[in-house]
């Protein structure tokens, strides 16, 4: 039995008639007949009975006409829900942001709900590491990270934007004077860095490396506004991006950018070669419009 038998059935049971069904389903009568005949047969049943001019149903067909109006109601339903995801009026995103971007995703979170109001966002928080991961086991559709050598080859990958990374120091001797600080300097403090779920912190381990630093690291986590107190405490040095140092209390602590300029990068990361839903696609365009100067490095 396929919805189009069914439907066929229905149509004869509403129109009490093969030649009224057959006109409103835009086929020929001959046709009809096969079908429901077929139908017929793969039941082992009879389902009309004809009385006259009327056509009456069986306990088979009464059976078959009551369920077959549900199914095709449901069937209806599923045809105008796929309509609106096709066209982006329903459906869902589920998105990785690492929770130090939250804010600068703000406006394009709001201009994206106000475009497509029926898309229902997923909002997943995690270190970079543990998005990527995410998304290669399908867990995400598409995720923000910040983009490192190690990024897998399986992903494809939109850079976004950039911001340089800063050390972040109490607003106190020595650093009054200073206006930079020297990558090599850094190991003759304790530093503050993301813990390893970050991409971040791979990327400061491998510029030590480079360096031939042996880093002390004094503390890791994954909050932000914790490794600023614990500087501030002067506990270490904080490495974060710019704009987190933007907001940061102006009146307690410095951020001086690490020479040369270590930059954060940020982009898009979905995979290769499998199906994207039509909201992830949409929110892809979504940031191209937003950072038309980050360009597109789909492997």
């Amino acid at each position: 039995m396929d919805i189009r038998t069914l439907r066929y059935f229905v149509e004869v049971v509403k129109q009490q008639s093969f030649t009224r069904a057959a006109d409103a389903l835009f086929v020929t009568q001959p046709t009809i007949s096969k079908m429901l005949k077929q139908l017929e047969d793969e039941l082992d049943r009879p389902l009309l009975m004809r009385e006259g001019r009327k056509l009456l149903l069986t306990d088979s067909g009464q059976a078959v006409y009551q369920r077959g109006l549900a199914i095709l109601d449901e069937f209806r339903q599923l045809e105008s829900e796929l309509e609106d995801i096709g066209s982006l009026k329903k459906g869902r995103l589920r998105l990785g942001i690492p929770p130090m971007v939250g804010t600068q995703m703000a406006d394009l979170i709001s201009s994206f709900r106000r475009r497509y109001p029926g898309i229902e966002l997923l909002i997943a928080e995690f270190g970079g590491l543990t998005v990527q991961q995410a998304v290669l086991s399908g867990e995400l559709d598409v995720a923000l990270t910040a983009l490192t050598a190690e990024t897998e080859t399986t992903l494809n990958v939109l850079p976004l934007f950039s911001h340089p990374l800063c050390a972040v120091v109490p607003r106190a001797a020595p650093w009054l004077d200073r206006t930079g600080i020297a990558l090599a300097e850094l190991g003759d403090w304790p530093v503050l860095i993301y813990n390893e779920d970050f991409a971040l912190h791979r990327h400061l381990m491998r510029a030590f490396q480079a360096e031939g630093i042996n880093p002390q690291i004094a503390v890791r986590s994954g909050q932000w506004d914790f490794l600023a107190a614990m500087a501030e405490a002067g506990i270490g040095i904080a490495i974060l991006p710019e704009p987190i140092c933007q907001r940061l209390d102006k009146s307690r602590l410095l951020w001086l950018p690490v020479t040369p300029p270590m930059m954060w990068q940020l982009g898009l990361i979905w995979r290769q070669g499998i199906y994207l839903p039509h909201s992830a696609q949409a929110w892809i365009e979504a940031c191209r419009r937003h950072w038309p100067q980050g360009g597109a490095l789909e492997r």
